[in-house]
């Protein structure tokens, strides 16, 4: 009860909701996920510019957003359909096979990023024509380096 009502006081300060990030912090699952979807498309795109795995992969565990792997799954997939060269191709590839390795994005994570892409694909196709061959080329490069299960390999759509 003392921690209810100290928390409708905090809340109910003028600012109170500076004044509670000062308390409890703002990280992790406080954050907005417009903001976290930022923070990941930020931390690819250092990624794909510096090339450092592991720089990548602490910042993604700054982020203290464990549930939410999935996006960095689903970012980096879609980066790949996007990009014309293979350099993306293979850097984001050595990404989530370390990120897999680490444990960093879990085998639920993993699965939730590409079935979004799988969902999203015809709509990726309207603007990346090519998106459905670099789809089932990256997710069987995937599965042949062990970051996805043979089942999910299978959901993979094709034209």
């Amino acid at each position: 009860r003392a921690a209810l009502d100290r928390a409708t006081v905090l809340l109910s300060m003028t600012k109170g909701g500076k004044r509670i990030d000062n308390v409890w912090g703002s990280g992790g699952g406080q954050q907005s996920v417009k903001h976290l979807v930022k923070e990941i498309d930020m931390l690819l795109k250092e990624y794909l510019l510096s090339g450092d795995v592991l720089e990548a992969e602490r910042c993604l565990q700054e982020l203290e957003v464990p549930h939410f792997h999935h996006e960095l799954v689903y970012e980096a997939v879609v980066m790949v359909l996007e990009s014309t060269g293979e350099k993306t191709f293979k850097m984001m590839l050595d990404l989530l096979k370390s990120l897999w390795r680490s444990s960093v994005i879990t085998m639920d994570q993993m699965k939730r990023g590409y079935e979004r892409v799988y969902c999203e694909i015809p709509d990726i196709n309207l603007d990346v024509p090519h998106s459905y061959s670099v789809l089932e080329r990256f997710v069987e490069e995937c599965f042949q380096a062990g970051i996805i299960s043979k089942p999910l390999r299978d959901l993979c759509p094709s034209r």
